[in-house]
């Protein structure tokens, strides 16, 4: 679970920057994930049935890291 275990570090950030760092980790992890399964999808091994609410989830989570580190980022800026 090093999606997970990325994220929970993460919220315990000392500071913007870190979160900013952590997340970043976060969103590169959860992409991994998403690739990862898409290849066991093409190679046959998992069937679509079984493994698309799979994708459609780690999509939606991959759009809500992406926009927490955006976000974050600009804060940072803006401070």
């Amino acid at each position: 679970m090093s999606v997970g275990a990325n994220y929970r570090a993460a919220s315990r950030a000392r500071s913007n920057a870190e979160f900013v760092s952590k997340i970043a980790v976060v969103v590169e992890e959860t992409d991994e994930t998403l690739y990862w399964l898409e290849t066991l999808l093409e190679a046959g091994i998992a069937p679509l049935t079984r493994a698309e609410a799979l994708l459609r989830e780690g999509n939606e989570l991959l759009r809500i890291f992406a926009a927490s580190k955006r976000t974050a980022k600009k804060s940072n800026r803006d401070t």
